[in-house]
Order: structure tokens, then C-alpha cells, then sequence
């Protein structure tokens, strides 16, 4: 993969570990439903206060009971035992219950943010950013997020609980003990601190690497048919391996992280155990505690497990550390996409807002994809209402972006484009692109019935208008023939339909909704033999009475324009019909005789300057 593409798929990497804005943005999601999280808050410090008790419980059953051998009162402190458990069990499941409703509303909410701020951002956004990192910002970024409410916020503030609780039931039964105790307690927090600072640059590195994985993933899918037909499997297998074997490296990195750091957790915690064994069993054995307050059997088991209690919450919040950093990171980055500038919006007080006429006027547009890599030169021209126009020239002339500027998928930086004599920046956005249906090459097919494929969610399209648009396109004589007629389910992309059909399905499209301007982009150039006709009458049909950009190297297609427009390295160089065109015995008339001409003409025209950029193996396709 070379540099540009791996920059390209590449996931930005945090260089911080926590951001207070960005966590203090990302809690502001929790407002909604902070009823739920003060429930679950209260159910947890119950919860870690009962489990607290557990070891004083111990302690009354060995110092009250089994030493002294006391059966009195034993089968009511058994029951009172039984039911800390039992509170304890029912406490917990419903707080995790709505520990998790919280987190999966959080959730929900936030990718329908992050899909409908998608579905608004420009074009340009989805030139600049591959598909797979998107996605990563909808699954495993909101995952993280997810983690975070569930099992760390809440139960972090309960861990916290647990350990102030703990010690000082420590105190409380033997200040001296406590003291001895908690003396490991610092090596704990060394390791704490060395694990947390080290797993998450290793979460860091995972989350990165995942994101390249999906970007990777989704090109290659989307593009398997490329890469058979050009035998790149090998070359493909071998970018896979290399991004999936640096996956695999920084897990591995951050599990030799949770390798060292678990079992010295268990070390430092047995060593825990070992200096109350020795310092109670020593004061047992020789009776030096003071009078009064002497240490029983029943103390020292109490404090053997609060000591296993203490380390696991310290454990936990070095877990919970991470969780949190990686929440803020992913969360950064769903951020990031959520403040990503909405460049194409409408005004505020739009001008129009109504069905158009459709007369069209390009005024000295000048437009660039990058600064000033000027793709568009000063054009300027004007499209009258129910006038259907021929967009020609060599791939890359500008033709393709004129109907993206026309539907504001770009918006020029000089000069003004206007639709009924206002400014298509003055319409209402919704309201300029219901005016356009465009019908392209490579049709798509969403998953999904076919006549849900023609209506695309619109309700207010019926299923006789469905019926009737697909009839008067020729659709229905081979939808009818399928199984399930119209409610025939179509495969991802349009898999198993012909491109034939697939077009002919993408013409009812467009009739059904009936829009005033319609745009044809290569719309007929890859048709079978068979319905080609076919596809010619749906043309015909479709651009009765409505203004029509057609877009297309085979001049046979846009002869019965009105008008012709031959653009040649972004600019307008000549306007016309047909046999205008033909007569001036220019650009348009040299493409047409390399279409139809002989060799003498085809050999003048690639030595010949002005014709310099024409995609020649596509216009000496001809139709004869």
C-alpha cells in the first residue's frame, strides 16, 4: 500500500489521555436520563455497602458462635446472612439492569446523531474520509461509549464506596491490624499506575488499527469483482496481512500489559494476606494485644477478607481509568465527526420554496475540488425551461460537475449558478434537490423491494403511481415476470438484476417522482443489446416537457437535443445543435467524424492540440 493510501486510511491517533471538555461533553448525553443513573448511583452504594458487611458477618459467626461452640440465636443470624446475600443479588441485578438501559439509550442516541449529521454533511466530507473509518465511528467508537455508562462511571463511584468502607471497618475492629494491612497497599497503587499509563496507549494503537482494518475491509469488499477480474488477490491477501498482523501486534501488546499486571495484583494481594496472618496470628499466639481489646480468630479472618475485598475495587479502577480514556478518545472522535462544519446548508430566509419551472443559468462559474486546481473555467450558459441540453467532452472536462454544482453537492467559489433567476444558494436545500432526479450509469439498488426501490420511502408516491411510472419505462415487462412482481426482494446493490433492468428500474424511479429538471449521466452507455431500445423509450419518455442535461460520449444518444454544450478542459468552448455544431467544423464535429470517420481523420485529430484529452478509446465506441 503506498504511503498516500495508508495516510489516507489511517485512523488519527489521540495524543491525550483524558480531555475535561470532552468528558464533560460526553456526560452532558447522561441529562436525559439522570433519573435512572441516580437510581442505579443509590442501588450500587447499597450494594457495595452489604458487601462490605460480608466479612464482618464472618467474624460474629467464628467470635460469637464457633469458638464458643453457641448454638442460641445461630439459625437467626444464619438467616440474616442469607438475606445480606439476598438483597445484595436483588440490589445488583437492578442496578446492572438500569446501568445498561442507560447505556443503550445513550447509545441509541448517539447514533442517530451521528447518522443524521451523515446524512446532512456534504459530498466533499465522503471524498476525504473512507467509508470503513466512518463506520468504525458508529460501531466500536459508540461501543466504547457504551462500556463506559454500563460498567464504569457508577460502579466506579461504588468502588470507591467499597474501599473508604473497608478500611474503615478495618479501623473500626483493629486500628493496629488496619495499619499493618493497608502497608501493601502503595505497591498496589505503583502498579496501578504503571498499568494504566501503559494499556491505554496499547487501547490507543487497537482502536487506530481497527479503524485502518474497516476502511481496508470495505474498499476490498466493495470492489472484490476489480480485484478477480485483474487477478490482485495475492497483492490484496498481502495488504490485508500486513494492517491485520499490526492488529494483532497491538493486542498482543496490550494483553502482555494485562499479563504482568493480573497476577502481580494476586502477588501484592498474597502478600496482603501473609502480613495479617503473621502480625494477628502473632498477637493471638502471644496475647500482646492490649487489655481489653484483645485479637480474636474471628478479626483476623474478617480482615483476611477485606484485604481480598480491598484489591479487587483498587483493580477495578485502574480498569475503570481506562475505560474512561477510552471512551474520551473514541468520544473525540465521534465528536470531531459531529462538529465536522455543515458547509452546504439552506438560508435561513430561502427565496424559493416551491416547485421549479426549470430554466437554468450558469454565470461566470468557476469551481475547484482542491484551492485552485480550477476544474471549471468562467462558464457561463442558459438552459430555458423544458429545453433538453447535451453536456459533452473528454472524461474529466467538467461535465459530471455540473449537475453536482446544479444540485449544490459543491457550491462554486466564483460567479453564481441560477434556477428560475435565483441563486441556488437562496433556495430552500430540500426543495431545490426534489426538483432533480438523476439517472447514472451504475444504478443503485437499495436492499429492499423493487417497487420500495422506485418509490425510496416516499409515501406520498402510491403503489398505482409505482405501477404506472414502471409501465410507462418498459420496467414492468420484467418486474411482472419475476416471482413476487413488485414486492420482488433485491440483494445488496442490486445483485442479480441485469444492468439493463437495473436502469430501467432507476427511469420509473425518476417518473414517479416527477421532477422538473432531469439528469442523464452516462445513463445509456452500458446497456445490453436487447434493451437498448428499451432503454432509448424510456429516455424519450422521461424528458417529455421537463428541462434534461444529458451526459454522454456516444453522440448518437444526445442527437435530438435542443442544444449542445462541448466543454474541453473546464471550459465551454462551443454551443449549439447538432448540425449547428457539425457545420462549424469544430471540437464537437472532429469528435463526431472520430466517431464515424475514417483513419486519414482519426490520425489528424491526435496530432491536433485543440483535441488534446479526449478519451479516445471511449469515443471511437460507435453505434452503427
Amino acid at each position: 500500500m503506498s504511503d498516500d493510501a495508508r495516510k489516507y486510511h489511517e485512523e488519527e491517533a489521540s495524543d491525550k489521555s483524558y480531555d475535561f471538555r470532552t468528558a464533560k461533553r460526553l456526560f452532558s448525553y447522561l441529562k436525559s436520563y439522570w433519573y435512572l443513573m441516580l437510581a442505579a448511583l443509590a442501588l450500587t452504594l447499597v450494594t457495595n455497602i452489604l458487601i462490605s458487611l460480608q466479612p464482618y458477618f464472618t467474624k460474629i459467626a467464628v467470635d460469637d458462635f464457633i469458638t464458643p461452640k453457641r448454638t442460641e440465636g445461630i439459625w437467626i443470624f444464619a438467616l440474616a446472612y442469607f438475606g445480606l446475600f439476598l438483597f445484595r443479588f436483588i440490589f445488583s441485578y437492578t442496578q446492572e439492569i438500569l446501568l445498561n438501559i442507560v447505556g443503550q439509550k445513550v447509545m441509541f442516541d448517539l447514533r442517530s446523531q451521528i447518522f443524521t449529521k451523515l446524512q446532512r454533511l456534504q459530498v466533499s466530507y465522503y471524498d476525504k474520509n473512507p467509508v470503513g473509518r466512518i463506520i468504525t465511528r458508529l460501531t466500536s467508537d459508540v461501543d466504547a461509549l457504551n462500556e463506559l455508562f454500563t460498567s464504569g462511571v457508577i460502579e466506579g463511584l461504588g468502588d470507591l464506596v467499597v474501599i473508604f468502607a473497608i478500611i474503615g471497618f478495618m479501623f473500626f475492629l483493629d486500628w493496629k491490624l488496619a495499619i499493618v494491612s493497608l502497608i501493601v497497599v502503595p505497591l498496589l497503587f505503583v502498579a496501578t499506575n504503571w498499568f494504566r499509563k501503559r494499556a491505554r496507549l496499547g487501547f490507543d494503537k487497537v482502536r487506530t488499527r481497527m479503524a485502518r482494518i474497516n476502511a481496508f475491509l470495505q474498499e476490498h469488499i466493495s470492489g472484490a469483482q476489480t480485484v478477480q477480474l485483474f487477478n490482485a488477490e495475492e497483492k490484496s491477501r498481502k495488504h490485508f496481512h500486513a494492517i491485520n498482523n499490526d492488529y494483532r501486534e497491538a493486542n498482543i501488546e496490550t494483553i502482555y500489559y494485562y499479563a504482568i499486571f493480573y497476577p502481580m495484583v494476586e502477588f501484592i494481594g498474597v502478600l496482603g494476606i501473609a502480613v495479617i496472618i503473621w502480625f494477628g496470628g502473632y498477637q493471638i499466639l502471644t496475647h500482646t494485644a492490649a487489655a481489653g481489646t484483645a485479637l480474636t480468630i474471628g478479626t483476623v479472618i474478617a480482615f483476611i477478607q477485606y484485604s481480598q475485598q480491598l484489591f479487587q475495587p483498587i483493580r477495578n479502577l485502574s480498569d475503570k481509568f481506562n475505560v474512561l480514556q477510552a471512551a474520551i478518545v473514541a468520544s473525540h472522535r465521534v465528536f470531531l465527526l459531529l462538529d465536522e462544519e455543515i458547509e452546504i446548508e439552506s438560508p435561513q430566509a430561502p427565496k424559493k420554496n416551491e416547485k421549479a419551472i426549470g430554466k437554468i443559468e450558469f454565470k461566470n462559474v468557476w469551481f475547484a475540488y482542491n484551492k485552485s486546481d480550477w476544474v471549471m473555467k468562467n462558464v457561463s450558459f442558459t438552459i430555458e425551461a423544458g429545453e433538453s441540453v447535451a453536456l459533452v467532452g473528454h472524461t474529466g472536462s467538467g461535465k459530471t460537475t455540473i449537475t453536482n454544482l446544479l444540485m449544490r453537492f459543491y457550491d462554486v467559489q466564483k460567479g453564481k449558478i441560477l434556477l428560475d433567476g435565483v441563486d441556488i444558494r437562496d433556495w430552500d436545500l430540500k426543495t431545490l434537490r426534489e426538483n432533480f432526479a438523476v439517472v447514472l450509469q451504475d444504478v443503485f439498488l437499495f436492499s429492499g423491494s423493487l417497487e420500495n426501490n422506485i418509490r425510496l420511502g416516499n409515501k406520498e408516491i402510491s403503489d398505482d403511481k409505482v405501477r404506472w411510472a414502471a409501465k410507462e419505462v418498459h420496467a414492468d415487462e420484467f418486474i411482472e415476470k419475476m416471482e413476487d412482481s413488485y414486492k420482488t426482494l433485491v440483494k445488496e446493490r442490486g445483485a442479480g438484476v441485469s444492468v439493463g433492468e437495473k436502469q430501467l428500474v432507476s427511469f420509473a424511479r425518476a417518473l414517479a417522482f416527477d421532477p422538473a429538471i432531469l439528469i442523464l449521466d452516462e445513463a445509456t452507455s452500458s446497456i445490453d443489446t436487447e434493451t437498448e431500445q428499451l432503454i432509448q423509450q424510456a429516455v424519450d419518455r422521461i424528458m417529455m416537457k421537463r428541462t434534461s442535461l444529458v451526459v454522454a460520449h456516444r453522440l448518437s444518444t444526445i442527437q435530438k437535443c435542443d442544444t449542445i454544450l462541448v466543454f474541453h478542459h473546464g471550459e465551454l468552448r462551443e454551443t449549439g445543435s447538432h448540425n449547428d455544431l457539425i457545420r462549424q467544423k469544430g471540437l464537437y464535429w472532429r469528435l463526431f467524424q472520430l466517431q464515424y470517420g475514417n483513419e486519414d481523420i482519426s490520425a489528424s485529430i491526435e496530432n491536433d492540440p485543440e483535441t488534446d484529452g479526449f478519451d479516445l478509446n471511449t469515443t471511437l465506441a460507435t453505434d452503427s
